[in-house]
């Protein structure tokens, strides 16, 4: 049972990582001390991203999921939970790219804004 409650914590903090990659910047407009927080994950998301890899977290639910008696499942998070939300297909690596692009842009975006900020007080 314990093993299933922690892939369940695994899956929210992956949901919220995964949302804090496109949106975390957002939070910089308002406190500039997220940008420590946000461009780390920001680089992470957009790594994996790009470079197809498939996060540590779903590893590490699939174990737990394994562990509580249940089946784990091919593929990444974003695979399994997002896009059938977004997506009516599997994930390909041309969505991949897509979405990475995507969040550079947003988060382009983000810290132009930031930056502009940061040099009109001075």
């Amino acid at each position: 049972m314990i093993y299933l409650v922690l892939a369940h914590i695994v899956v929210f903090l992956h949901l919220i990582f995964v949302l804090s990659v496109p949106l975390g910047g957002l939070l910089v407009l308002w406190r500039r001390w997220w940008a420590w927080i946000h461009l780390p994950i920001f680089i992470w998301g957009v790594l994996i991203s790009f470079g197809g890899w498939i996060c540590p977290l779903t590893p590490l639910e699939n174990w737990l999921r394994a562990r509580g008696g249940m089946e784990g499942y091919q593929g990444g998070f974003i695979e399994n939970y997002l896009l059938p939300v977004i997506y009516p297909v599997n994930l390909t690596r041309k969505h991949q790219i897509a979405l990475g692009i995507v969040v550079l842009l947003i988060n382009l975006v983000v810290y132009s804004i930031i930056i502009y900020r940061i040099m009109k007080r001075r």
